[in-house]
């Protein structure tokens, strides 16, 4: 389940191709909403078809969302055996993780405004609307994993500028090269 409209939902489909993991089904929703209003849709949705997953993971921003602690305490709160329950959440926004894939980033930045003339000195022309996961970024994502991890290596400092912890959702689609 993604927060956000294009970037996330496009680099996780380009991912997913790339894997071609068939021991996985991998569905891409999107819900343009806050962090726990994402958690608490996608935990309706995966419960309504638990025979289909037993995993959810939201990819969120931080954003100027203030409810993140409440998104990860439901997606806490309500892993059980049967479903696993799991939100990734970059700070303060999803180019972070694009951008890792190029440098070691581990200064404050003010969000998607400071990150875009960043990311588009890797990726020349880059646009969020048009992102290319087998062009871009395939080649570097173990490194952007190791930077991300270096940064956060708990996978749960969500609140610490700049981190994001989607190298673990990257590792749970079936990505071993770290």
């Amino acid at each position: 389940m993604c927060g956000g409209r294009e970037t996330e939902p496009a680099y996780i489909s380009g991912l997913k191709r790339h894997l071609r993991n068939a021991a996985i089904l991998i569905d891409v929703v999107v819900r343009d909403k806050s962090p726990s209003q994402i958690v608490r849709y996608a935990l309706k949705k995966a419960l309504a078809a638990s025979d289909l997953y037993d995993e959810v993971w939201c990819v969120v921003d931080v954003d100027e969302f203030t409810d993140l602690d409440r998104a990860v305490r439901l997606a806490r709160d309500s892993t059980t055996t049967a479903l696993k329950a799991a939100v990734v959440v970059s700070n303060p926004c999803f180019e972070l993780w694009l951008l890792l894939h190029f440098t070691d980033h581990r200064r404050q930045i003010g969000g998607y405004t400071q990150l875009k003339p960043l990311l588009r000195r890797q990726v020349p022309g880059y646009d969020k609307h048009l992102i290319d996961f087998a062009a871009d970024y395939a080649a570097t994502c173990p490194d952007a994993m190791r930077r991300a991890m270096a940064l956060d290596p708990t996978g749960e400092a969500i609140h610490l500028n700049p981190s994001t912890n989607m190298w673990r959702l990257v590792q749970a689609m079936g990505w071993t090269d770290t």
